[in-house]
């Protein structure tokens, strides 16, 4: 099967994050986004929500505040964020594109599972817009190529435009920890292996109590070629479609024909 290109100069785009909406990534995604079409919506969350996954918030009711024109800040989750600007804010003239990010950070392998940047773009897919997760890879904290995402945004936007990809499937990009000039080209990737959370740091807190950090660790296989983690780590912009449903076929059969 194959997707239906679209003409991105047309679409209505929601701009959205999970590290806030006065976070820099979100800022170059939004100046990228107006270079494809002059409407553009940027519905991001008020404050970080890295890590947060596709969490929804049930327990409280959720306050949107309009920052600008066609700006929003949402008190929730990125996942609040885009329901709410799909459901809400354009519910009248629904968004045509979602692109989620730039994340200060990877999005690779496993990462995707605990990712709020990912979990937009999934919500917009869930809601029947097509989306692309963008995430800046770094290795120091300091040294962020955020030049590299500003250069590739738009030029990764129009490559997916022109292919296009079918329903209920999100585009992951990964953006290398390297310059704008050292970038070797755009490659389509497989999700690889990358588990965050190995190390866990044990402390006492000034009354005895004992706490604890999770780790910045990893386990990760970059060598194993055609998956994200090799490409970006070889100096390639990962390209990675993920699809939203998780049953895997094999095992299903198998019980199929076993479960009766």
């Amino acid at each position: 099967m194959t997707g239906k290109p679209f003409d991105l100069a047309k679409t209505r785009i929601l701009v959205t994050n999970d590290d806030g909406i006065d976070a820099p990534g979100i800022k170059i995604l939004e100046k990228a986004a107006r270079k494809l079409s002059r409407d553009v919506w940027v519905v991001a969350p008020e404050t970080e929500q890295s890590a947060v996954a596709h969490g929804l918030t049930i327990r409280r009711p959720l306050r949107i505040r309009r920052v600008d024109e066609r700006r929003y800040a949402v008190d929730g989750t990125p996942t609040d964020a885009v329901l709410l600007a799909i459901g809400q804010l354009l519910k009248d003239d629904k968004p045509t594109l979602c692109l989620s990010g730039v994340n200060r950070g990877a999005n690779l392998g496993d990462d995707v599972t605990y990712s709020g940047t990912v979990a937009a773009a999934m919500e917009a897919t869930l809601l029947g817009v097509p989306a692309i997760a963008f995430s800046q890879v770094f290795t120091k904290r300091d040294t962020v190529h955020w030049k590299t995402a500003e250069k590739y945004v738009p030029i990764v936007a129009r490559k997916l435009a022109a292919l296009g990809w079918v329903e209920n499937v999100l585009i992951n990009v990964n953006f290398p920890d390297r310059t704008p000039d050292k970038v070797r080209g755009i490659k389509a990737a497989a999700q690889g292996r990358h588990k965050i959370g190995d190390e866990l740091i044990e402390n006492q807190d000034p009354r005895g109590q004992r706490y604890y950090w999770i780790g910045v660790m990893r386990q990760s296989e970059p060598d194993r070629v055609g998956t994200d983690l090799h490409a970006t780590t070889s100096g390639w912009i990962a390209v990675t479609p993920l699809h939203l449903d998780l049953t895997h076929g094999p095992t299903l059969a198998r019980m199929a024909s076993t479960l009766t």
